[in-house]
């Protein structure tokens, strides 16, 4: 049922391989000032759509079904190629910040894992505030990440130390959103593990 509302979200994982070639290249600031518009609108397809389909009442199976997909895929794509393009590295630390990649790509496939089997039996688990919260900080930081790289010249001399706002507002939130993945990723877990057994 291509209904407006499951054409957007497909528009978003029928994007992530234009936005992937966009961010392959990583001192590339104009690919990947392309690739953060490219970003930026399927961040505006998430949201309308959702929207789209409660306004006008066409909230549908496969919509239900694609929308955390193309989420996850998304995510965990621009994740991927941020990793393997050395962008997750930062002061301190160096790439330590892959870390909070991987513990956000785990948590999703896990959550999906879970709620496959909580559907097969028929225990529903809603979406909480803090895993909202944990989805806007994912956005913002790899938003923020990308234009970090799209935007070398955004840097201040911090005690003798070059840092880049948009790319240090990127790790920070990153890590945010890692800490609010493993908390809603557990409350997730404790419910599944009461229906196993």
């Amino acid at each position: 049922m291509l209904t407006l509302p499951n054409l957007l979200t497909l528009s978003r994982i029928v994007t992530v391989p234009l936005l992937v070639a966009l961010l392959w290249w990583p001192h590339w600031p104009a690919g990947y000032a392309a690739g953060f518009v490219v970003y930026a609108m399927m961040g505006i397809t998430d949201y309308f759509d959702g929207y789209v389909a409660r306004a006008q009442g066409t909230v549908s199976k496969l919509g239900i079904f694609l929308d955390p997909i193309a989420d996850k895929i998304m995510v965990a794509a621009v994740i991927l190629v941020l990793t393997a393009k050395g962008v997750l590295t930062g002061p301190y630390v160096g790439d330590l910040h892959v870390v909070a990649g991987v513990i956000i790509v785990v948590r999703e496939i896990t959550v999906s894992g879970l709620r496959e089997f909580l559907g097969g039996v028929r225990v529903s688990v809603p979406v909480s505030a803090l895993a909202k919260w944990k989805t806007a900080c994912q956005m913002v930081s790899l938003g923020a990440l990308i234009l970090g790289v799209a935007m070398p010249w955004w840097t201040l001399d911090v005690a003798g130390m070059a840092v880049n706002i948009p790319h240090t507002v990127g790790l920070t939130t990153l890590w945010l959103a890692a800490v609010l993945t493993l908390v809603t990723g557990w409350d997730y877990l404790r419910v599944g593990l009461k229906h196993m057994d």
